[in-house]
């Protein structure tokens, strides 16, 4: 570990490691990601991988199409397999009011560009015949969405910023931070580091990263399960979800089916406790739309944290009150689908002072100061 920076990190998921191998390959490699435990020990390890640009904000629609044209590039760019597949998105609607906004989503998600479609129950049977439609009101599908896995992307880049040359320092804890006139000095649990700039990207330790530097970051983190059953034979291409239905599952290369949901009385904090409810609700829930699952067993259950913000959407930038203080963070559970394109945004506004792909300057924290439009679209 040098004593002097001209970047560092704060945060060893996928968001992190984009941006540290963006920088990179822009041509600041002079860049150090510190992650206090191991690269992915937090939200992206434990995330079940999907990949969609169905939303209802704009934004996130345009940071999820410039991420998906860079997944697709990233095993060939890193020399890294991340198990990208392109099986689509299914998004099952149960709710009448909401099936009306997805037509509205879908009618601004086609002016954007995206190659999407409407389905009606029956054209949803015809396609899965597998799925249960009872109660199903409407559907969307786009195919270009998909999924990989959270570990290997993260290894891709963490592998290929470290090639770049830039220092990836794992079990380093950031404990505080001062600002400086010219920077900031950064105390760990291996020694004091000077930068230039500093970059928050510790996901559900987001806020208390921003309160080192005098920042108050409005992301709260909370707990969310997710199982895992035992594999069968790949036959389940895309991945399914339910917004109202509160559920989405995907069957991995290997063959096991990943699943999760939201609980409605979660309490923000750090928990990592899994509970028997979990999974009784979900094997009902999710037997009797998918009849298939109810033979199957299941062989692993964990949590992890979505890092919320007010409005469900991200928050990018940089911090107008302490100069070269940037985050990317908030991204309430969508991290690892948007980390491509927030990675090479924030790189590009940090060296060039603008974005070359993606506007992010309506994610900065004074959005929330002209009121909160929420993401509709989240588990």
């Amino acid at each position: 570990m040098k004593n002097e920076y001209k970047v560092a990190i704060i945060g060893g998921g996928i968001v992190g490691c984009s941006i540290a191998y963006h920088l990179a390959k822009f041509g600041e490699s002079d860049v150090v990601v510190f992650e206090k435990s191991y690269l992915s020990s937090g939200s992206t390890g434990r995330c079940a991988g999907g990949i969609r640009q169905q939303w209802s904000s704009p934004n996130n629609v345009i940071l999820a199409m410039r991420s998906v044209s860079l997944f697709e590039k990233l095993s060939q760019e890193t020399g890294v397999d991340i198990e990208y597949e392109q099986g689509g998105y299914l998004v099952l609607s149960y709710d009448d009011q909401e099936a009306a906004q997805f037509e509205k989503n879908v009618e601004m998600q086609r002016g954007l560009g995206l190659d999407v479609q409407i389905l009606t129950p029956k054209q949803v049977k015809e396609r899965y015949p597998y799925i249960d439609v009872d109660g199903v009101r409407l559907a969307t599908f786009c195919q270009k969405d998909g999924h990989a896995n959270p570990h290997l992307a993260n290894f891709a880049y963490a592998k290929a910023a470290r090639r770049l040359g830039v220092d990836i320092l794992t079990h380093t804890e950031v404990i505080a931070v001062e600002v400086l006139k010219d920077g900031f000095e950064l105390f760990t649990n291996k020694g004091i580091v000077r930068s230039q700039i500093l970059i928050n990207a510790a996901g559900p330790y987001s806020r208390e990263i921003g309160k080192m530097v005098g920042v108050d970051l409005p992301t709260e983190s909370y707990r969310h399960q997710i199982m895992v059953t035992e594999a069968v034979k790949n036959f389940f291409d895309p991945m399914a979800i339910s917004f109202s239905g509160n559920f989405y599952m995907r069957q991995t290369k290997h063959g096991q089916f990943i699943m999760g949901q939201g609980d409605i009385d979660e309490k923000p904090g750090i928990n990592n406790d899994v509970t028997y409810k979990f999974e009784k609700e979900m094997a009902k829930k999710m037997s009797k739309i998918f009849p298939f699952l109810s033979k199957l067993r299941i062989v692993r259950h964990w949590s992890g944290h979505y890092n919320m913000s007010p409005d469900a959407q991200p928050i990018i930038g940089e911090s107008p009150k302490v100069p070269n203080f940037y985050y990317a963070v908030g991204f309430s559970g969508h991290g690892f689908m948007l980390a491509p394109a927030v990675g090479e945004a924030l790189a590009q506004m940090i060296l060039y002072g603008k974005t070359l792909h993606v506007d992010i300057s309506e994610l900065n924290l004074d959005r929330f100061e002209k009121g909160v439009v929420r993401e509709k679209n989240v588990v």
